[in-house]
């Protein structure tokens, strides 16, 4: 009987090279890598899924092969399920409480995380869900809350709904002062309304008695560049969020707000994965070995591609921009934006 052919590459096809244009760069030239947003949990599932036995029995295991060797220095892990994750969040976000922990189990790596329940998830929020997203936020790697909003592409939970769940969160993330991540796929007007609605530009309670503007993360950013202009104009401290995404020749918005920001100022992005989902279409010219395959899932050491084809795009616009440059306005923007 043949042996069935298959369209995975070979697990060590996973440990990429150093990107080609950071290859003959001094080390202390090269701009950290950190990832705004990823799925740290489903990612390390998808490889144990594909690959049977895998060479990486733990997460830690896994993220300290992937990423050594590849300047990643930070991650923002999002865990938005409902019911909330609380024994798996725990033991991951405890792991990396001490910096002699996050030497030992993460390489060196700052792992964060933000927690909220996503628009799918919507139809099973309760106040006992909400209760365990409150008790997340005071972990002192808990950097926002999030990813949270409206999705009527896949209409996972009724609309309704979906505004209801999305309004109470942001209720109860501005009493708190959280960051904010934000999912919007398909319902751009409701998304502006209510986050108009409820995220005031001068913020003051009795947790927050001096001013504050809130930090926005628009999550894996596709809508039009005219609603992204809108949302720049109102929130000064909003953040379009870059994934690998914008590779892909299905979309063209996502490159079309990057031609709109180059002339004119500075890029207001993060750089972020969506791992395992959204690995970059580029990323295909630097591994000759995985000709005719595709990877099966994606991970933060894959950004300096989704880098490479921001600059390439910002360039034809207009600007100067190589992909150290955008790494480094990226960076920056995520210090900002969470505090990392």
């Amino acid at each position: 009987m043949a042996k069935k052919k298959t369209n995975t590459p070979p697990e060590e096809t996973l440990l990429l090279p150093v990107h080609p244009a950071r290859t003959d760069l001094p080390d202390s030239d090269h701009t950290a890598t950190v990832d705004t947003h990823t799925h740290l949990l489903s990612t390390f599932s998808s490889y144990q899924n594909t690959y049977k036995p895998g060479k990486h029995e733990t997460i830690w295991d896994f993220v300290k092969a992937m990423y050594h060797g590849r300047r990643v220095e930070a991650i923002v892990d999002v865990w938005c399920e409902a019911p909330v994750m609380k024994s798996e969040w725990k033991e991951i976000a405890d792991s990396a409480l001490t910096k002699e922990q996050r030497e030992k189990d993460w390489g060196g790596l700052q792992y964060w995380f933000v927690m909220g329940i996503h628009p799918h998830e919507a139809r099973n929020y309760t106040d006992a869900v909400e209760r365990d997203i409150v008790e997340a936020m005071a972990h002192p790697r808990c950097v926002g809350w999030g990813e949270i909003g409206l999705d009527y592409h896949y209409d996972s939970s009724p609309r309704e709904r979906q505004r209801e769940v999305f309004t109470r969160q942001l209720r109860k993330a501005v009493e708190l002062g959280k960051p904010l991540t934000i999912h919007t796929r398909e319902a751009e007007d409701d998304t502006e309304r209510i986050l108009k609605a409820e995220v005031p530009n001068d913020h003051r309670t009795s947790l927050l008695p001096t001013a504050y503007e809130f930090k926005i993360h628009i999550h894996c950013y596709t809508d039009s560049p005219e609603w992204a202009a809108r949302m720049l104009a109102h929130f000064q401290n909003l953040y379009i969020g870059i994934t690998g995404v914008i590779t892909y020749s299905s979309n063209l918005n996502t490159s079309a707000v990057i031609r709109e920001m180059a002339p004119s100022g500075p890029l207001r992005i993060v750089l972020e994965t969506d791992a395992p989902f959204m690995v970059p279409g580029n990323i295909y010219q630097s591994l000759p070995a995985v000709k005719g395959k595709r990877l099966p899932l994606c991970h933060t050491a894959m950004l300096p591609w989704t880098a490479e084809f921001v600059a390439r795009v910002a360039n034809e616009a207009g600007g100067q921009w190589d992909l150290e440059s955008v790494m480094r306005i990226s960076r920056d923007n995520a210090r900002n934006m969470y505090g990392i």
